[in-house]
Order: C-alpha cells, then structure tokens, then sequence
C-alpha cells in the first residue's frame, strides 16, 4: 500500500476516519496495531498514536491496553464548536464593527465564576466588561472574567483598542470550553447598554473555557433583541 501524502497525525486520522465511515473498518471491528499501520502509512508510530488518541476522545475509536483498539460500536461523537471572533460576525454581515470597554477591575471573581471555572484560591482575576456594536447599534454586552494564572500578560494587555474575545484568540489556547444558551430578561443594567427597555427578551450564551486543565476564561455574552445564533458544528 502507498504512503499518505502526508505523515501529519491530522492524515493519518483523516485517513482512519474515512476507513471508518466506508465500512472497511466496520463498528465493533478491531483495527489494525499502531506498529502496522505506521508502516502502511510510512510515518512514525508516534504520529498514529496520537491520530488514534484524538479520536478515541472523539468517542470514534475504543482503546483498551491489551485488547487493542476497535471501532466503537455505539459512536459517542464529540462535537466540536469554533468560537467566534466577535468583529468578524458582525463584519461578515455587511455592518461596521465597533466597540467600547465599559469596566475594567482586578480582583477575587465571584462565587459562581469562581465554580464554574473551578478556580482554586482567591487569587486576583480580570474582570472586564465591554460592548460590541453593528452599525453603532449595540450587538453584545461581555462580561468576562479572565483567569491570570492561565494569561498573565492580559493584566497589562490595553482592551480598550482589541476586545478580550480577540486577544484571548490570538494569544491563549483553548482545549476545552462547556457552553450554555438561555434565553432570558435585560436587567435594567444590561438594558441601559443594550438600549433596550429592562425585562426585554434577549440572548445569553455562557461560556468556559480551559487550556487543559488549567482555566482561562469564564465570559457571558448579552446579544440584542433579533440576535440569531450560526455556527459551523463538526463531528
């Protein structure tokens, strides 16, 4: 058999996945040793192993030591959400972006932060809050709390140019993040940005996220009246 064009642990397992979803390796089927499918692809074994790792936390594969490793029989699929950059939503539809950081403290985060993140100690954490808006109509209200033990320089960073969303992007990795959509009520507060009457039905998205088990941010974003959410989901 030839090699992959590639020996990258991405085409080894873009490879496997579409052994998989063609049926040569069929559910509940055990797949080949990593040993033996290193030398098909002519790449380390190492690439295999963490081509074969990723997808066994993608619930595709089950590896087990001494039995090897199968297709899973009942695929546990993770999905996997991109997090947008907020400037680029809105310039994407035509508007011109605009923002504005409205707080900016340092300090023990609250109670339910400091749960949701599983934070450890009292240790001072970035607490921002800001306003994006389309068209110079606001768009979305954040309110995030930025761990400084996983971003150390966003105590000295200057978010009144660059939102948090795009800095966070571009500078701390992000392994993992548990997200939650409401819909709720404008507190007065959250009205009086929004430009909306206090009680209106808006949009909150809840999000955390970790840089393996370190957490980094912990952020709710208050989209307007008329808001409506897309995203590209891969499984």
């Amino acid at each position: 058999m030839t090699a992959l064009d590639t020996n990258t642990w991405q085409a080894v397992r873009a490879e496997v996945q579409r052994r998989i979803r063609t049926r040569h390796w069929k559910p509940g089927e055990p797949i080949p040793n990593e040993a033996d499918l290193a030398e098909e692809f002519g790449c380390a074994r190492a690439t295999v192993n963490r081509a074969l790792r990723d997808l066994a936390e993608a619930g595709i594969l089950e590896r087990k030591r001494r039995s090897g490793t199968r297709v899973a029989l009942h695929p546990n699929r993770r999905a996997v959400l991109d997090i947008p950059v907020i400037r680029k939503d809105i310039e994407g539809r035509g508007e011109t972006y605009d923002y504005r950081l409205i707080g900016r403290e340092s300090g023990p985060a609250p109670v339910g932060v400091g749960l949701a993140m599983g934070l450890t100690g009292d240790g001072p954490q970035l607490h921002l809050v800001a306003v994006h808006l389309a068209n110079r109509v606001p768009y979305v209200l954040e309110d995030r709390w930025i761990n400084l033990a996983a971003a150390p320089h966003a105590e000295t960073a200057d978010f009144t140019g660059q939102s948090a969303n795009e800095w966070l992007l571009e500078n701390i990795p992000v392994t993992r993040s548990e997200l939650s959509i409401a819909a709720t009520n404008a507190t007065p507060e959250q009205a009086r940005v929004l430009g909306v009457a206090p009680g209106a039905a808006v949009l909150e998205i809840h999000r955390t996220t970790w840089n393996g088990e370190v957490p980094v941010t912990d952020v709710r974003l208050v989209h307007a009246p008329g808001y409506r959410l897309s995203s590209t989901v891969e499984v």
